[in-house]
């Protein structure tokens, strides 16, 4: 699969316009929790960044139990047939990011690249950055246009720094 692959540069277009995902984790019953998350894309780990807060229970689910999922779907603007709407879902290996390392500092740069107005929150010491590893990638460009994808080509993707942080 190259780069300029209609449907991976489809995937690109998609996470480069939406901002928010929605976030699968597992409560302490095993329970499914989706919860709404701001999300950047951090080239130099070839990953996705989420800053989320310790009072928040999906935090402090993902600090038990890494595994998770996320999902990107394009917002819906007045007429779209929904379902031709873009969307991808990422299972991940959450990865708690630790101050004063290197990834750290990569993921806070991408993140307040994207939401500049969001730079406070990172001095906050119970927002914490997660990098979430990319274990599987189900992307569906639009209607009858559905793949399962290695994560491989969309580690790339996220690495270009043309996915930049619009």
């Amino acid at each position: 699969m190259s780069m300029d692959d209609p449907l991976l540069l489809s995937l690109q277009r998609l996470l480069r316009s939406e901002r928010t995902a929605s976030l699968g984790t597992l409560s302490n019953q095993g329970l499914p929790v989706i919860s709404r998350v701001p999300f950047a894309i951090c080239p130099e780990q070839a990953n996705i960044i989420i800053h989320i807060s310790e009072m928040a229970a999906h935090t402090r689910y993902l600090m038990q139990r890494p595994d998770a999922s996320l999902m990107v779907s394009q917002s819906e603007h007045g007429q779209d047939a929904v379902h031709d709407l873009p969307r991808v879902t990422f299972q991940v290996l959450a990865r708690q990011l630790e101050r004063g390392q290197a990834d750290f500092d990569q993921a806070r740069k991408a993140y307040i690249r994207r939401f500049p107005d969001m730079e406070f929150l990172c001095h906050f010491t119970d927002f914490h950055f997660f990098a979430l590893d990319l274990v599987r990638v189900r992307h569906i460009a639009g209607f009858a246009a559905a793949r399962t994808l290695k994560p491989e080509p969309v580690r790339a993707l996220l690495a270009e720094s043309s996915t930049g942080q619009d």
